[in-house]
């Protein structure tokens, strides 16, 4: 994750998708699967290398770049939560220029004096599945997963069964309070466990095993019968809070001591630091002890004290604004790359996997990890046979770093011209680093993993329909549309009878299905498979157009207007995209929609396949709208632009307000604009809204709307 950053819109857009489509993969392989395909190196260098050219092409960053998505869908077994408050990420430093650079941008963000100081609380990150346990009256009554971060897995009962968790809070605790931490098992317990069940096995050698700590702590939360999870040694730490009905301290290191004091457990290293010096001195001690240590950790967590200042920080779409994961560095092992397959993707892509010699970095053994595409086979110079370093932070499969014996005589990998599946041309598209099946719909790849998408976890969610069952159902011809999945109910006796596929199973995938007729819009724009489109530019889609028939509406109008102006112009396609994309999204008009989300929508319904397949589905389905909550005030649903200087916060900070009243902000003044926000120094967006005749206020007639709103 070394090269040169891209040089050009096209070459960076191309690389920002990738980079989307391959995170949001191991997102939902790590966070709903626990079986993780990378290390955490290895991810987090998506991460940053994600990041790297979002910062160098702000006006490219995607709807569903990694920087906004949380986690992945919960497990389809469990029940289903929705948090009263989202359970995000944390945004990641790798060194101490990172850590710095985070407290300049709260100093930024607040406007804060030269004086003022920064404290922080720093605590070490365990390596352990986020659970959130909802107290009422002092009771425990709900314990969820984080999940995607808005809907996670009940797992109250199996929460119970934790020593570490008490079932009643001392009296005088408020009402209603969430305390957010994570399950984690002891490296000594991991140890136990897993010569228990190698003893337990009738048959030593089909013995099952846990990777390592965490894998066994998510595992073992995650069952459905809580003996099970009773059985295993849980532990439990808190490290924060989600909805609550009242406070017991105005600073973060205040409430988690009182949390303490009602008898949970804490870490022994979580310390007050009055400045990010002393932060950054704690995680050196840390970082020395934590061989010693007895449980997995993989940083340190810095989180701004003050609870005032965190409010106003907020959060960006993934992360609280306050708060940040400072990294340890990867861990190192060498082994032998016996081979390299090709697996091909829902969108064509051609993704090479190394299969490795199995290995123990850190503890754990590992067998495969992805070279990402042909560029970075021929940047490390991978064949067959080589000897190569690969690295590990965390608990999960390493990348290859280093390749020791590019100078031995071995034939160079080849990578593949033709789609190993469907026999088509495998191409580069200009601008991008992916090689991709021409095959279409013709290439068998391509549509098992589109319909596996259709019902993945992320999407619709149909349990019991797994990848297995999708492959077989489509190979013997019962599903060839995501259409036919609704009309398996009148294939059931063709299914009774199959393979694990008795009465009582086949009824209850037929009720599974059933019960996604009626489906969220975001989720069904996601299932579609657009290429582009993630869960985040689904939502904002949703949350735009709120109903599938507006929705409609505006993708008849964007290619009417698209074929309007290819033909205006006299150019060809190829120029057309280069130069008009920017007016497509400006008609789609969705806040983080660009150039290209929106030539990836027109494209995708410009198609009269597509257009087939989305009718066949309505016949079958009704898609619900989505409602975006916020809180009500007059500027909700109404276009906001701040100019001049703003004296009591930053621009920021600003915008963040009026998104949270549902308001719309704009860098612009023109005839949509229903609000302009003047500070000291305003000049011509001020002078354009008084010829428009839009209404204008000063800061403080700002913060008597932030105030009184509901």
């Amino acid at each position: 994750m070394n090269a040169p950053l891209p040089q050009t819109d096209l070459e960076a857009a191309g690389e920002l998708a990738r980079l989307a489509a391959e995170i949001a993969h191991h997102n939902r392989l790590y966070h709903t699967d626990d079986t993780p395909e990378i290390s955490d190196a290895d991810y987090d260098a998506l991460v940053r290398r994600n990041g790297a050219i979002e910062e160098a092409f702000p006006h490219l960053v995607r709807d569903d770049s990694p920087s906004r998505m949380v986690g992945a869908a919960p497990a389809a077994h469990l029940g289903k939560v929705r948090h009263a408050q989202a359970m995000l990420s944390l945004e990641n430093a790798f060194d101490d220029t990172d850590v710095i650079e985070f407290i300049l941008r709260v100093r930024r963000f607040l406007a804060l004096g030269a004086d003022d100081r920064v404290a922080v609380t720093a605590e070490p990150k365990i390596d352990g599945l986020s659970c959130s346990l909802r107290y009422e009256k002092g009771r425990l009554v709900l314990a969820a997963t984080r999940g995607d971060g808005q809907t996670g897995e009940d797992v109250t009962a199996n929460v119970r069964t934790i020593a570490d968790i008490p079932q009643q809070l001392p009296e005088g605790v408020p009402d209603v309070f969430e305390i957010r931490g994570e399950v984690y098992m002891a490296k000594g317990d991991f140890a136990a466990l897993n010569a228990r069940l190698l003893a337990e096995a009738a048959d030593p050698a089909k013995a099952r095993q846990f990777a390592n700590p965490r894998n066994a702590a998510a595992g073992s939360l995650r069952q459905k019968d809580p003996a099970v999870t009773a059985s295993r040694p849980l532990r439990f730490w808190a490290h924060g809070w989600g909805e609550v009905s009242a406070l017991p301290a105005d600073t973060q290191f205040g409430v988690m001591k009182a949390i303490e004091s009602w008898g949970v457990p804490l870490s022994e290293m979580l310390i007050h630091c009055e400045q990010i010096e002393g932060a950054l001195a704690h995680y050196r001690r840390i970082e020395a002890k934590r061989a010693e240590l007895p449980y997995d950790i993989d940083g340190v967590v810095y989180k701004v004290d003050r609870l005032d200042w965190q409010e106003r920080l907020g959060f960006v779409a993934k992360a609280p604004r306050w708060a940040i994961a400072h990294k340890f560095p990867a861990e190192k092992a060498q082994t032998t790359l016996k081979a390299i397959d090709i697996q091909v993707g829902r969108t064509g892509k051609l993704t090479p996997v190394a299969r490795l010699d199995p290995v123990t970095v850190g503890g754990v053994v590992v067998t495969n990890a992805t070279l990402h595409n042909a560029d970075e086979i021929e940047r490390l110079g991978a064949r067959p046979g080589d000897r190569v370093v690969v690295q590990r932070a965390g608990d999960v499969i390493p990348q290859i770093v280093e390749v020791l014996t590019r100078e031995e005589d071995r034939p160079a990998f080849v990578f593949p011209s033709e789609c190993p599946d469907c026999g088509s041309d495998a191409v580069r598209e200009e601008g991008e680093v992916d090689i991709r099946c021409t095959g279409g719909l013709i290439c068998p790849a391509q549509r098992v993993e589109r319909l596996r998408h259709f019902v993945s976890r992320q999407a619709l969610d149909i349990e019991g329909l797994g990848e297995t069952s999708i492959a077989s159902f489509f190979n013997d011809k019962l599903i060839e549309s995501p259409a036919d999945i609704f009309r398996l109910r009148d294939r059931r006796d063709e299914l009774i009878g199959r393979e694990r596929w008795a009465e009582t199973s086949v009824d209850n995938l037929i009720a599974a299905i059933d019960a996604k007729r009626e489906s969220p819009l975001d989720r069904f724009l996601f299932a579609l498979g657009i290429r582009h489109v993630g869960q985040v530019t689904a939502r904002d889609l949703a949350r735009r157009y709120a109903t599938i028939e507006a929705f409609r509406a505006m993708i008849a109008a964007a290619l009417t207007r698209r074929a309007e102006m290819v033909q205006a112009i006299g150019e060809t396609e190829d120029k057309f995209r280069q130069r008009m994309g920017k007016e497509v999204a400006a008609l789609i008009e969705t806040p983080g929609v660009g150039p290209e989300v929106a030539m990836a929508l027109t494209d995708f319904f410009a198609e009269a396949h597509n257009q087939a397949v989305v009718a066949d589905l309505l016949a079958q389905m009704a898609i619900q709208p989505v409602i975006h909550e916020t809180r009500a005030s007059e500027v909700s649903g109404k276009t906001v632009v701040f100019t001049g200087s703003l004296e009591t916060m930053s621009r920021d900070e600003a915008k963040a307000q009026a998104e949270k009243l549902g308001a719309k902000v704009s860098g612009s003044v023109s005839a949509k604009t229903d609000l302009v926000v003047a500070g000291p120094g305003a000049g011509s967006k001020l002078k354009k809204a008084a010829d428009l005749g839009i209404k204008v206020i000063d800061e403080a007639g700002w913060a008597s709307i932030v105030a009184n709103a509901e």
